[in-house]
């Protein structure tokens, strides 16, 4: 191998690096280098002679897949063919893509997002005779909570949080919604992991042949796993639900399964994520190894004091102490300013004064906030200024509904047999195809072998009197929409020029603009803003069409521009600020942090407090430790320098309000923690530990 081990990793490192047989659970602390155990584990078993499609290694983002089989292609300067390094969602579709057909599905099927997912439970409560104008978030959520099971409709929240009156009515719902996904051949996010844990249930044999492929599994960010993806692990290790395990088919005496995590980073309850799962992994592998890695290679003994000081205040935790050898480090700021305008002032000036100071870049600082709501006065501050920056976690525009659904129209034009773009067209705006012929043209593609457009046209060509399992009206409606197709396809394709001004008279073809006014009857300002996204987008394609280097200006090369932008949409954007969210920042470090908002309220934040309910099993003291994780989180992104920001007054809704400091503050040891001059009636360090003293008398 190119790396030598026994220079480059500690004595906890090496020893996780080493072990490659058996269950073992790697408990890392931030900044420890578990990235780098976890691909030296890798090209360690590669190493070892283990054949490389025997290896999952399952994580949570795209971005740390690629990072990881990167790292490992680096050190063992092989090409990985077979080796699979991925999401625990992108190892789902890469069961469904070979096994959906078992469970009723075309091999095509597509994946809703989150738009795509309101829009068909808005149709959803349309078809059930309901009101479409509820919350649909809150929908959402409720229908995910059944799917994976984190409750049943007995315990469900009540009916009113999703602004639907009556149990039958939302359960009823729900039903027509899995039907619906069924009638579309869609699937949605949850189903990437349910479906594959249907599949192992009620067919043993091909769970069987999954194990015999991955007989080294490896799991990382282990504490934000949910109840759902420890049990599609656990069946892929043990073979069972519960209970007592298969026999293993690598024939050795104990399964080989390494998680990887940090219980004190466990911030995700609101998405599922079960800190809980490192309990029962204990309780389901009694023989393991475990192995904690505490020194960490990122932040000052300044920063990890401090937040080593925070979290020993949680109960519900593994014992470590984070250490750092790097030295002690610059003290923590403190500033209190009088309202959220002078605090994106101090967070602009700040990051002026240490680009000249220090010379850093404008990517080496992270502003951290706890709600996405909070980011509008600091960007006021930083256009003012002329800072670039980028708010991690903004909708993509072309992940708008109103331009994928032209999108969709534009790709079927391009191709008809996109069965996935014809199904979210086919009746959009609506034409009176409703789901029962839909799935009437998918069981007709399906017998026959072909796409849908055949079928549809199939059934449109039946001559009069033959028997059709669609009746005459929909029947000429589907024609009308092939003969739109044809239309514009022949106008698309055969004259290569002008192909915004054709699009244009697609919209206004298929009546967009009024689709959105009946869609957004209540609120005419919203479907101005979307018809006026539209234009922005046809405008796009003018702008592209008049580029003089453009030597290709037809539908195709267009198309083709927007699937790579589209997939290059969530690549790191350098040379700027980055304002994002704590829970967007996890797994992120920066040499310059600030954390905006440490106030009562928002961190932690009340609303999950309340959320939470009462009592102390599911009630407020686990939400309080979620929220300290969270501001822990938050401290140990920064490297060199950490900024903390807490608002004397804050504007919430039309008033202004008096702000009380965080608690999680008082934690921080004082002697730490500098307060920026002028900012508080506090000076030295006498006087600080007194004020901090305050601050935890307050929330005694």
């Amino acid at each position: 191998m190119k790396r030598d081990f026994e220079t480059d990793l500690n004595d906890p490192q090496l020893e996780a690096v080493r072990t490659i047989e058996g269950p073992v659970l790697i408990i890392a602390g931030a900044g420890s280098g578990k990235t780098t155990v976890i691909t030296c584990r890798i090209a360690r078993m590669l190493e070892a002679g283990i054949p490389q499609h025997a290896i999952l290694a399952l994580t949570f983002t795209n971005k740390a897949a690629r990072e990881m089989e990167k790292r490992v292609k680096e050190l063992t300067g092989k090409k990985l063919q077979s080796l699979t390094v991925s999401t625990f969602h992108a190892f789902g579709v890469k069961i469904l893509k070979e096994e959906i057909e078992t469970l009723g599905y075309r091999k095509n099927f597509s994946i809703y997002d989150e738009t795509d997912q309101k829009e068909l439970i808005k149709e959803t409560l349309r078809e059930c005779g309901l009101r479409t104008d509820v919350n649909l978030y809150s929908l959402a959520q409720l229908f995910s909570g059944i799917k994976t099971g984190r409750y049943s409709w007995r315990e469900a929240p009540a009916p009113g949080a999703a602004g639907i009156a009556g149990g039958g009515d939302y359960e009823r719902v729900y039903r027509e919604y899995l039907h619906s996904l069924k009638v579309y051949n869609a699937l949605d996010f949850d189903d990437l992991l349910v479906l594959p844990i249907e599949l192992f249930e009620s067919r043993p044999e091909i769970l069987d042949k999954y194990r015999k492929r991955y007989r080294y599994i490896m799991v990382d960010e282990f504490q934000d796993t949910s109840l759902v993806q420890y049990r599609l692990m656990r069946l892929l290790v043990l073979g069972s639900p519960d209970g007592e395990s298969s026999p293993d088919q690598s024939g050795s005496a104990a399964p080989n399964i390494c998680v990887v995590g940090d219980d004190d980073q466990s911030i995700y309850s609101w998405r599922g994520a079960n800190y809980e799962n490192l309990l029962r992994f204990e309780r389901d592998f009694p023989g393991r190894r475990e192995i904690k890695l505490e020194q960490n290679y990122r932040s000052t003994t300044t920063i990890l004091e401090a937040a080593n000081g925070v979290i020993s205040h949680n109960t519900n935790r593994k014992e470590k102490t984070l250490w750092s050898g790097q030295g002690g480090g610059k003290p923590i700021e403190l500033y209190f300013p009088l309202n959220e305008s002078e605090e994106g002032d101090f967070i602009a000036g700040k990051i002026r004064e240490l680009m000249l100071r220090d010379g850093l870049g404008y990517d080496g600082f992270g502003v951290l906030l706890r709600t996405n709501s909070m980011t509008r006065s600091i960007e006021e501050a930083f256009l003012e200024s002329n800072i670039p920056y980028k708010v991690s976690g903004d909708m993509s525009f072309f992940q708008r509904k109103e331009i994928k659904d032209i999108l969709s129209y534009l790709r079927v034009i391009a191709n008809t047999s996109d069965d996935l773009n014809l199904l979210r067209i086919i009746n959009t705006p609506r034409r009176g195809i409703g789901k029962t012929s839909i799935l009437a043209v998918s069981d007709l593609a399906r017998n026959n072998k072909t796409v849908l457009w055949d079928a549809m046209d199939r059934l449109c060509r039946l001559p009069s009197g033959m028997n059709s399992p669609l009746p005459p009206k929909t029947q000429a409606e589907l024609d009308l929409f092939m003969t739109l197709i044809e239309s514009f396809r022949e106008r698309m394709l055969g004259e290569r020029k002008g192909l915004a001004e054709k699009v244009r008279s697609l919209v206004d073809h298929i009546d967009y603009r009024s689709y959105l006014a009946a869609e957004f009857s209540k609120n005419e300002k919203i479907a101005r803003w979307k018809f006026a996204n539209i234009e922005y987008f046809i405008q796009s394609i003018e702008n592209w069409e008049r580029d003089p280097d453009n030597l290709d200006p037809g539908l195709y090369a267009w198309l083709n521009r927007i699937s790579l932008i589209t997939s290059n949409d969530q690549e790191e954007e350098t040379g700027k600020v980055n304002l994002m969210t704590i829970h967007a920042a996890k797994g992120l470090e920066f040499p310059v942090v600030f954390i905006a908002g440490a106030e009562e309220g928002i961190i932690p934040h009340t609303r999950s407090l309340e959320e939470a309910g009462e009592g102390e099993e599911q009630g407020k003291l686990p939400a309080l430790e979620e929220e300290r994780r969270l501001f822990y989180v938050a401290i140990t992104r920064a490297r060199n320098k950490l900024y903390i920001t807490s608002c004397r007054r804050r504007r919430r809704l039309q008033e202004t309000v008096e702000c009380a400091p965080s608690p999680f503050l008082a934690e921080i040891p004082p002697h730490l923690v500098e307060t920026v001059d002028g900012s508080a009636p506090v000076e030295g360090p006498m006087e600080a530990e007194a004020f901090f003293a305050k601050i935890k008398d307050t929330f005694k």
